[in-house]
């Protein structure tokens, strides 16, 4: 059962899709102070929050909802990227969904002031919360996708790997990248263009000097079976003479200051002006963009600085350098050189300046601050509508970094601005079932870590759970180590994982779209698959993949394998570079050796998996391979033309097999 409580929002976040009367009162949660309060036992457990640090359960800490250009993802954080109101509570006897419908600032306190109290506090009470009732997690979560609408499909090659670098810096050096993988016999399907392709950072543009003949360009690319996958930042330079901006100014589609004049910030561009997509016709005509890039062969985009990210306000400038001035002939000691430079480190992502800007909406003018969280999801949707006009019938590639609950329905998210550290191999395996609760299942992270320097040995380990996510990208930032599949001298590991990745994507896409449809996650923590066992209530660092599949994935450094608990009996697959081999273990506790370039899963007990022969693009996949690994005996296989929008159960064909032993050819 799914109840409602109203208290009278400002604005339609979009968020949910069914209508549903409201209650007249309010089940489990007092209200006292302005917060949502419940008390927590030993036993509970919450779950939920998207995108955000720490544990699966979330118990012990404080998160706050609010879109956040945050590059540093440590433990003491309490906000990321996307704004996902969604906790799921057990605590044994009772189990419930809330859903806080709220688009600007909300503070979760999970047990982190009182540690028997979970205490929810919005900015105000102007919300719509959703209690979402069920006898087992795995129901709750299904109700609460069954509310908020169907996930985002990509097109089967967005399942390939893709290769990305901020730094690729013109067509020859995309053209190495290709030229590599390809010598190597290193499987890939895109290449991403980070703003290096830009005409000066300018949205819709591409360097004249250095993409001269885009589109021939594109052409070629595909020709050899790649897709240009470029980048769209949300901020829009403010330069006379450039279309976009001139556009957008003389309709009056960008975001205003107190002023009523259009509201100046310095991003890449340097000075620039912020599209208004909560003005309906500011966001079509925002989208509408997207068509040139479309018009010359691109399939597919990232959406990026839509928190959204700010480097300075115009305003916030000049009050610095004012302030700056104070110091001058003076001689500083430990607190004025802080405060100094506090006052330049205070200029990004400034309140004051979120609280300075104003969205014309259908329920009038609204300060930017309150509604912040809604921003990146209105850009990627309005580039969600304007792809399906730009090419209709089709499905096309598009993620974000910022989002909020809804827009699940319109693109994947990625993680954003990870570091090359072990610990972010697990902080990804803890968001995935948490962001799939909240309807992103299309998701992935800069694979090696976006800041920092890679090692050799962390960019396998990272890549050998990498395989398993739908977005599979290796990124990083200009300036650190090359981190390439190819840029280690030995490819031979990175090419035998890459191609297991290939090897999988029958799975995975089968995974992925019965989940769609039967709104299901794809990843889930064990105690969702054993709730009565006490272990796997535990267990964070294993997940359950799929109908068939969990996963284990070794994230510690220097380590040659790792204890696993198998709650059920199960088949053991693993990948070496010569060889795939099966072997059947007992539940319970067991040590893995995983000595790097293998990749080590495991089958449940009952369970079938299809893999495929190996391919150098998804085009390429040949379903007539498929053999079956596991001891059950029929497995649902998802296969379709992988571009049309419309999906179905009929796409559905049943494999059996009465012998699940590998073939020899193995």
């Amino acid at each position: 059962m799914i109840k409602r409580v109203s208290y009278n929002p400002k604005i339609d976040t979009g968020a949910v899709v069914q209508q549903i009367e409201p209650t007249a009162s309010l089940p489990y949660f007092t209200i006292e102070d302005g917060s949502f309060r419940y008390p927590m036992n030993d036993r509970t457990r919450v779950y939920g929050l998207g995108e955000q640090v720490r544990g699966i359960n979330k118990r012990g800490w404080i998160y706050r909802s609010y879109c956040t250009d945050e590059p540093f993802h440590t433990e003491d954080k309490s906000s990321l990227y996307g704004a996902h109101n969604f906790i799921l509570i057990d605590d044994g006897a009772v189990r419930f969904g809330a859903f806080f419908d709220y688009p600007t600032r909300i503070t979760f306190d999970i047990g982190y002031t009182d540690p028997a109290m979970l205490t929810v506090t919005p900015e105000t009470m102007e919300l719509e919360l959703y209690i979402i009732e069920g006898d087992t997690p795995t129901e709750i979560v299904r109700r609460f996708r069954s509310l908020i609408g169907r996930s985002y499909i990509p097109p089967l090659w967005a399942f390939g790997y893709g290769q990305s670098r901020w730094g690729y810096a013109d067509r020859d050096d995309i053209r190495s990248v290709a030229d590599s993988y390809r010598d190597a016999h290193i499987p890939m399907d895109m290449i991403y263009l980070d703003i290096d392709y830009l005409d000066n950072f300018k949205d819709f543009t591409v360097s004249p000097e250095r993409f001269d003949r885009f589109p021939s360009f594109v052409s070629e690319m595909k020709e050899r079976g790649l897709r240009l996958i470029p980048i769209i930042d949300a901020a829009v330079k403010r330069e006379e003479g450039y279309r976009v901006y001139d556009e957008g100014h003389a309709r009056g589609y960008f975001c205003k200051g107190r002023d009523g004049e259009d509201y100046i910030v310095g991003v890449w561009p340097g000075m620039s002006v912020l599209p208004d997509f909560l003005n309906d016709d500011a966001a079509a005509w925002f989208g509408s963009q997207y068509r040139t890039l479309t018009e010359m062969g691109i399939e597919g985009f990232w959406n990026d600085m839509n928190e959204p990210a700010l480097f300075y306000s115009e305003q916030g400038l000049k009050e610095a350098f004012a302030a700056l001035h104070t110091y001058e002939d003076t001689e500083l000691n430990a607190f004025t050189c802080f405060r100094a430079r506090e006052t330049l480190n205070r200029l990004a992502n400034s309140d004051d300046d979120y609280q300075s800007f104003y969205h014309r909406t259908p329920a009038g003018s609204i300060r930017h601050s309150e509604v912040h969280n809604l921003y990146g999801y209105r850009m990627t949707k309005s580039a969600a509508d304007a792809l399906k006009e730009c090419r209709p019938g089709q499905r096309s590639l598009l993620f974000s970094r910022a989002s909020y609950i809804g827009m699940h329905r319109y693109a994947g998210i990625w993680t954003g601005d990870n570091h090359s550290w072990w610990s972010h191999i697990l902080l990804l395996l803890r968001q995935l079932p948490s962001m799939n609760m909240c309807g992103f299942l299309y998701t992935g992270c800069d694979l090696g870590g976006f800041n920092g320097n890679c090692t050799r040995d962390l960019q396998l380990r990272w890549m050998s759970l990498g395989v398993f996510t739908p977005l599979m990208r290796n990124h990083a930032a200009a300036g650190t180590r090359s981190q390439e599949a190819v840029a280690f001298g030995d490819t031979e590991a990175f090419r035998h994982i890459i191609e297991l990745r290939y090897r999988l994507i029958p799975y995975l896409y089968s995974e992925y779209m019965k989940a769609t449809l039967r709104d299901e996650m794809l990843f889930r923590p064990l105690v969702f698959d054993y709730p009565d066992d006490s272990r796997a209530v535990e267990i964070e660092d294993q997940l359950m993949l799929g109908s068939s599949l969990m996963i284990a994935p070794v994230y510690v450094q220097n380590a040659d394998g790792r204890m696993v608990y198998l709650p059920e009996p199960m088949t053991m697959v693993r990948m070496h570079e010569d060889y795939i081999s099966t072997e059947e273990l007992s539940s319970g506790d067991h040590y893995i050796p995983v000595p790097l370039g293998d990749v080590v899963f495991f089958i449940r007990s009952g369970a079938l998996m299809p893999l495929a022969d190996a391919a150098m693009t998804t085009a390429e996949i040949d379903l007539d391979s498929i053999v079956l690994l596991g001891t059950g005996r029929a497995y649902e296989l998802y296969a379709d033309d992988g571009i049309s929008p419309d999906i179905s159960e009929k796409n559905i064909t049943i494999l059996r097999q009465h012998d699940a032993a590998p073939r020899p050819a193995f």
